[in-house]
């Protein structure tokens, strides 16, 4: 299994066990401890991951922090934890204190679900106030996971993380700074706006006026770019579907000039069908294999044993089910969100080809 679909089945286990989770020390023995074993360090052995990493603290001795990853003998990353369904806002100052007495250059601040990391980017060994990088384990993006990677003991690189540190929170601050703007638009982007079409005073009652049309406006756009998109995406089907049936079957094999193109939306459904599957069989026994028309998903990466097909590139979506003659049924999605409603009947189809029977809760 590579890193991404380590990461994406952990976020799908922590959002499965959180409600179980009702202390602090069991948010690190369920949710901390297997993410450090995740970024590829033993969480047993003390000279990789030390727990109650002692941090003193000017006169305050024996101050610990919940977790130092080493490397070479000294703390690296030093993590300090809470409950899950804490706010981890107000214990900034805490993680504040234990890096400057460190070598450490990362600081981690995580509830198990929230992970927030800090490095000095402001002035050296002093850590950051706001973090540079942070993410949503049950909710992470592609992008988020490559640069959690760096992260990863075969990876890691004090230097290359803090050259693109810097970069990544302003980015961030700026991505948030412009949802902002665009959910509500303040006075000083829509003055901003408003002064270059309209040549008079802005008066108040001009400026309430120009606040809806910004946001109207902006609106607007967004709209527009989705449709375009979704208008780009169903020309490319119908194009596809009107190459006539004599023209393909003249064309010999050169479907190896045919590039495929795996959308993130059916890495998602194939990661859904996983963490599905995952409660009966192994993970490394789940393939797929990309096609034009579908995203087939296979046991044991064999093409007569199909689990089911993902129809997700048309104008509906479909998830294609098995029975135990091998008889498909398309059945219509929403969202690839929808393919847990047939989990039971996935586990079956997997049963069946394994000569088993799937027992009902």
């Amino acid at each position: 299994m590579d890193f991404k679909d380590e990461i994406k089945l952990f976020g799908d286990r922590v959002e499965k066990l959180k409600d179980q989770i009702q202390t602090e020390e069991a948010t690190k023995n369920a949710f901390i401890m297997p993410f450090i074993k995740a970024l590829g360090y033993d969480v047993f052995n003390p000279f990789e991951v030390m727990p109650e990493f002692v941090a003193d603290i000017g006169i305050k001795k024996g101050e610990k922090v919940d977790y130092a990853i080493m490397r070479e003998g000294e703390p690296c990353i030093l993590i300090e934890c809470k409950h899950w369904g804490e706010s981890l806002d107000p214990h900034n100052s805490q993680l504040f204190r234990y890096f400057h007495t460190t070598t450490a250059k990362f600081g981690l601040l995580s509830n198990g679900i929230i992970y927030r990391f800090y490095t000095d980017l402001i002035e050296p060994n002093k850590m950051d106030e706001k973090p540079f990088f942070e993410f949503n384990v049950t909710d992470i993006k592609d992008n988020q996971i490559e640069e959690l990677k760096k992260f990863h003991k075969s990876y890691f690189d004090v230097g290359n993380i803090q050259n693109t540190a810097s970069e990544l929170k302003y980015m961030n601050e700026l991505k948030t700074l412009i949802n902002i703007e665009f959910q509500s638009p303040t006075e000083g982007l829509v003055r901003h706006f408003a002064k270059q079409i309209y040549q008079g005073v802005l008066t108040a009652k001009l400026m309430d006026q120009f606040i809806g049309l910004t946001k109207k406006s902006i609106q607007q756009y967004i709209n527009d770019l989705i449709t375009e998109r979704l208008k780009s995406a169903l020309k490319k089907e119908n194009d596809d579907q009107k190459i006539p049936e004599t023209e393909t079957a003249n064309v010999q094999p050169e479907v190896k000039d045919v590039k495929i193109e795996t959308t993130e939306e059916e890495k998602e459904g194939f990661m859904i069908v996983k963490t599905i599957l995952r409660q009966k069989i192994k993970a490394n026994r789940i393939a797929f294999r990309d096609a034009q028309s579908y995203f087939a998903i296979l046991l044991d990466d064999n093409n007569r044993k199909t689990i089911c097909r993902l129809y997700l590139n048309g104008s509906k979506r479909y998830i294609g089910t098995f029975d135990e003659q091998k008889k498909e049924t398309r059945n219509e999605i929403l969202t690839v969100d929808d393919i847990f409603k047939y989990a039971e009947l996935l586990q079956q189809t997997v049963a069946n080809y394994d000569g088993e029977k799937v027992s009902v809760n």
